[in-house]
């Protein structure tokens, strides 16, 4: 562990604002070559694996050729690949250096290897291993003429720490023999270290190769991660090194992979466990969001029109609007990767909703979908805030992870309670809470904005005392914490820095309670240290939500907080979060909140979630749901001709006396919509294609009090020139 965190702390001295960020806004992933119909018009493409995806059985193409086939179209070409699993049989099966390495498979208790697909098992990432993948795949990307490389998912399986290799790395990490983690918490703890330790190793090694071998061709070589939520990992149970890779000098950025699949997972509140899409996006993003703000690093959030599971196209649309509105109600990014696998969303065919019938993409969701991504190509930042009460956030900690499987001792955590105990009370309730990592304490804006924290040692643990000081002094300073938990559960008493080396702490919360002068068994109550003051709720968190009306005391204790010690405001409920970001209203509306009325918005609006794009005076948002409107009143430039919203690219705008004139493109068997704002009633319109072809079948429509004019016609990734006069 010690070379751990010497490596955390060479890291955090280096000066990360010298990193410079390429300009790419949008992206997306594919394993494919160019083709018409997955032509999503992003600024960039990841092309995914030397060897392709697992997953896709097209015939292969080299990876050279797929690179090529999209520069050929225009778009700036990156890599992605996986850093635990892919087109990797070559280092499996001995072609590479003649050994077979299967036996380096992810092994859980019963002996069976973790596989990901066919010959792809999860890796226990040996250093033989990470030389493979410098050599075989880093190296030729580079020679290739990639500049930013994407290693996705670091992820080491809780269940998984029996194998023979892991064996090897933990009798060199730790000096001893290796120990079964169903043994005991002690066991789990230190297994979790190491896979934790292993994956941090590994993209470590793999990204300072690349900056290193791009620098001796002349070339500045952007390395990033695109991974999953710290929420999302915890509640699925897997390890990876989340936030403590944002002090890497070798890092440049994160992808948030947060899509239908990761937020559909059920949890429980108000003593109900069901599927809550939108707020458990909405904290999956707020925890990447918050894991890099404070290193400035570069983040895309990640949507998914899909998901990995076959559902219906119904489904499908519905939690792309819910995943795709928390996205947007950070406003402070505006990197996206638009969609991953694009070959999948358009050449897949999904049932309709109701029937067991197959089709392709519906036209009304393809254009709904179209409109939506090419609006993140122009989404803003913004420092408008959500509406709600701001100030008030959930610490985490990486170690989280480390507590979720197996369990020990008859202490459980049904679906991941302690942590949403903390934070659906609030959510259901309107207020928008944030969250802080504990692992970025020593950044003075992790705790900047924050008036009152709310923590808990049920779920996770301190890697070390560190973040106490800094906790101390921000309560000393007028910070507010609320700590909430029985200090009971197994881990408490497991070997680590609060109870050796001459501190004697039954729970970590002892040091961090001493720390601030006070007793180290507080029991429940209110406490002032310094300016700021501490209360301590003899509770865990999934007390709060695992029973109906759970958390009252909790929530009473919390408004008392909010108001009378940290003198906030007033600690307002509702049940609905608003933004205005730009151009862009964004809106939802939560169920199962303090009331169940809708919320409506009076103006002048485009909604983007209507692939008709109308245009309304008032829109009302229904609890469960949410809306995507461009506010017309809030146009720049109202006389200058402009495409407000359309379901496809906008290039080569020409704009002289009397006519306005754009080229646009998006992919094949794709219908476009598009609504443009003019001075006056068009009196001509072409619309052709890139033969200089008239195009047949134009739907038009003038809305004289917006002035704006509707357009729909079949798209063209070769595109379509637009020319108005009036």
């Amino acid at each position: 562990m010690r070379k751990l965190l010497v490596i955390c702390f060479v890291a955090l001295t280096v000066q990360l604002f010298a990193q410079t960020h390429d300009s790419v806004k949008t992206t997306f992933q594919t394993s494919r070559e160019w083709m018409p119909t997955i032509d999503v018009r992003a600024d960039a493409v990841m092309v995914y694996g030397v060897g392709g995806n697992p997953s896709d059985r097209s015939k292969r193409v080299s990876f050279e050729e797929r690179l090529k086939s999209w520069r050929d179209h225009g778009y700036v070409a990156h890599f992605m690949t996986g850093i635990a699993w892919g087109e990797y049989q070559d280092y499996f099966t001995g072609q590479w250096d003649g050994k077979m390495h299967l036996d380096e498979g992810q092994v859980q208790q019963n002996g069976d290897t973790i596989w990901h697909g066919h010959m792809v098992p999860y890796i226990v990432p040996s250093e033989n291993y990470l030389k493979y993948l410098k050599e075989k795949h880093v190296k030729r990307v580079i020679d290739a003429g990639v500049k930013a490389i994407f290693m996705e998912e670091p992820e080491f399986w809780a269940r998984a720490g029996y194998s023979e290799a892991f064996r090897r790395e933990w009798k060199a990490f730790y000096g001893f023999d290796w120990r079964p983690q169903d043994k005991s918490p002690e066991n789990t703890y230190l297994a979790n270290k190491l896979k934790y330790h292993l994956y941090y190793r590994a993209l470590n090694e793999v990204f300072t190769y690349a900056k290193e071998y791009g620098k001796s061709k002349g070339m500045d070589v952007k390395c990033y991660v695109p991974t999953h939520s710290l929420v999302n990992y915890s509640q699925w149970k897997i390890v990876s090194p989340e936030a403590s890779l944002a002090s890497l000098p070798c890092v440049d950025g994160y992808i948030a992979q947060v899509w239908t699949g990761t937020s559909r997972e059920p949890n429980y509140f108000n003593g109900k466990a069901k599927e809550r899409v939108f707020e458990t996006a909405f904290l999956e993003y707020g925890s990447m969001v918050s894991m890099t703000a404070p290193t400035h690093r570069k983040l895309f959030l990640l949507t998914d029109p899909v998901e990995d599971w076959p559902r219906n196209w119904q489904d499908y649309k519905q939690n792309y609007e819910a995943t795709f509105t928390a996205e947007l109600l950070y406003p402070t990014v505006n990197n996206y990767e638009v969609m991953p696998w694009p070959e999948r969303i358009y050449t897949r065919p999904y049932r309709l909703a109701g029937s067991d019938k197959e089709v392709l993409i519906p036209r009304y969701y393809s254009t709904q979908m179209q409109v939506m991504i090419n609006a993140l190509n122009k989404m803003p930042v913004s420092n408008h805030a959500v509406s709600g009460s701001q100030g008030i956030s959930i610490l985490m900690s990486n170690s989280l992870m480390f507590q979720q499987f197996p369990e020990h001792d008859g202490y459980r955590d049904p679906r991941f309670s302690n942590f949403y105990g903390q934070t659906l009370p609030l959510l259901k309730r309107g207020v928008p809470v944030g969250i802080s990592h504990m692992e970025n304490l020593s950044y003075p804006e992790a705790l900047k904005n924050t008036k009152v924290l709310i923590m808990s040692y049920s779920n996770m643990k301190p890697m070390s005392g560190e973040g106490h000081e800094y906790l101390t002094n921000w309560v000393q300073n007028g910070g507010v914490l609320i700590y909430c938990g029985r200090d009971d559960d197994p881990y408490q008493s497991v070997e680590e820095w609060w109870n050796k080396e001459g501190n004697r702490y039954k729970a970590p919360s002892e040091d961090l309670f001493v720390k601030m002068g006070l007793n180290p068994d507080l029991p429940a109550g209110q406490y002032t240290v310094g300016k700021g003051v501490v209360y301590v709720i003899r509770e865990d968190p999934k007390e709060f939500v695992l029973k109906k009306g759970g958390d009252a005391s909790f929530i009473h204790i919390v408004k008392n907080a909010y108001e009378k010690s940290a003198h906030a405001g007033k600690l307002v409920f509702k049940n609905s979060f608003y933004l205005e970001r730009g151009s862009y209203d964004i809106v939802s509306v939560v169920d199962e909140g303090v009331d169940s009325k809708p919320f409506t918005i009076h103006g002048a609006f485009i909604d983007l979630y209507d692939p008709k794009l109308p245009v309304l005076s008032v829109k009302t948002v229904q609890p469960g749901r949410e809306a995507l409107l461009f506010d017309l009143h809030r146009v720049k430039s109202k006389k200058k001709p402009q495409v407000l919203a359309a379901a496809a690219r906008v290039y080569d705008e020409t704009r002289k006396r009397k006519q306005y004139s754009f080229l646009v493109k998006s992919p094949l068997k794709t219908t476009n919509s598009m609504r443009i704002l003019l001075p006056k009633k068009p009196r001509k319109v072409q619309a052709q294609d890139a033969g200089g072809n008239e195009l047949p079948n134009v739907q038009t429509s003038w809305d004289n009090q917006s002035h704006t004019y509707w357009m729909g016609f079949e798209n063209s990734p070769d595109g379509i020139t637009v020319k108005i006069e009036w």
